[in-house]
């Protein structure tokens, strides 16, 4: 969307109901706060259980429509019907344009351009049968045949991994982040990060 014209105003992170970590990704608030400032956007924070999740989702979009005047919500999604029609259906709600810019493009191509452009993004949670070869990775080219191997989606499309962008085009400076104990809830395995010292 930046390649484009589009000028980021605010970034929206969905949290636990308890307002410490992100609700998918497990990512400590004091770290997703530290990202945004390393590309100089702030950071909005939504606290939500599951149940609740799309009704303060939709609220949340119209609050932000009205402090930041912004127009359009964007969307990393990829080719899931069901997550575009989602998103459509919540901006929607909030009189916002949903915005889905790598729509449809190729999986594996866009892990690779993701790489070549210098983003650095971190695994910080997986399916747990997965966690002893990713957790704590970066995405590199030649994590790709471990992906290959492991039978998954380079992308973690499916949900089989997360990440965290520690470096990029945008960023003004890098993440440093430090890696903890990993911790196991169900069938995922987390990352334990804080803000290296």
């Amino acid at each position: 969307m930046v390649q484009a014209g589009a000028n980021p105003q605010v970034l929206l992170n969905v949290m636990n109901e308890f307002g410490d970590r992100s609700r998918s990704h497990g990512i400590p608030r004091e770290v997703l706060l530290a990202q945004a400032e390393c590309v100089g956007v702030p950071m909005a924070f939504n606290e939500s259980t599951w149940a609740q999740y799309e009704e303060k989702f939709i609220a949340k979009l119209i609050a932000l429509k009205s402090q930041y005047k912004v127009t359009h919500a964007v969307y990393g999604d990829i080719d899931i019907q069901s997550h575009r029609d989602w998103e459509e259906k919540v901006s929607s709600a909030a009189d916002l344009q949903a915005e889905l810019p790598i729509w449809q493009e190729g999986r594996l191509d866009l892990v690779k351009e993701m790489i070549d452009v210098g983003v650095k993004a971190l695994i910080v949670s997986c399916q747990k049968p997965y966690a002893d070869e990713l957790l704590g990775k970066l995405i590199t080219h030649e994590m790709l045949p471990i992906f290959e191997a492991l039978d998954i989606d380079a992308c973690g499309e499916n949900g089989e991994y997360h990440t965290l962008v520690v470096d990029g085009p945008l960023h003004n400076h890098s993440l440093e982040v430090v890696a903890e104990e990993r911790q196991d809830h169900g069938n995922y395995s987390f990352l334990n990060l804080s803000l290296k010292s």
